[in-house]
């Protein structure tokens, strides 16, 4: 009876094993809005992590968390770090391109609760006296990510806060004056 237990456990790992290995090695999450404002006005309330406090949205979760900024003022060479609680972590993003009014790319580096390293973008598209933007990250699972994305999945994870985040851009924008 031992045995037939000890080979149905074995079986029962392998077969976890193998559905891991199985699962993706790259992850994506994206969410778009699109904002009543002109392509510059959007753009700089990323390309200068110091306008992010107004609209990030993890900066709500936890409002005792420690943020420091270095580098350049904003875009290309930005750093901005954070250290929070549980739900927010610590980590660094760094600004590597800084293309005006079409994409910001950024280096998202996370050293708790989980260390990672993973790409953030975001696009703008004008179209007429709007802008549609799009957030997103990207990054790569490995072993240990995909087994954990089996449980949690990342999209429903961090799509939200995307929304909220980009919700609160579209209302700075919206209610900054026009010039």
């Amino acid at each position: 009876m031992l045995k037939i237990i000890l080979i149905a456990i074995a079986v029962i790992v392998v077969v976890f094993l193998v559905v891991v290995a199985l699962q993706p090695s790259e992850f994506r999450v994206a969410r778009s809005t699109t904002i009543s404002g002109p392509a510059p006005a959007v753009f700089a309330q990323v390309n200068d992590f110091h306008k992010w406090e107004a609209w990030n949205p993890w900066g709500k979760i936890d409002p005792a968390m420690k943020q420091t900024y270095e580098g350049a003022p904003a875009g290309i060479g930005a750093i901005y770090t954070w250290v929070g609680n549980n739900e927010v972590g610590e980590g660094r993003m760094t600004l590597t391109e800084s293309r005006p009014s079409d994409l910001i790319r950024i280096k998202l580096e996370f050293m708790k609760p989980f260390a990672a390293t993973n790409t953030a973008e975001f696009t703008f598209k004008p179209e007429g006296n709007q802008t549609a933007v799009t957030w997103s990250m990207s990054g790569k699972n490995n072993f240990m990510a995909k087994a954990i994305h089996l449980f949690m999945n990342m999209d429903k994870m961090i799509g939200g806060q995307f929304e909220q985040g980009l919700a609160e851009m579209k209302s700075v924008v919206e209610a900054a004056p026009t010039k």
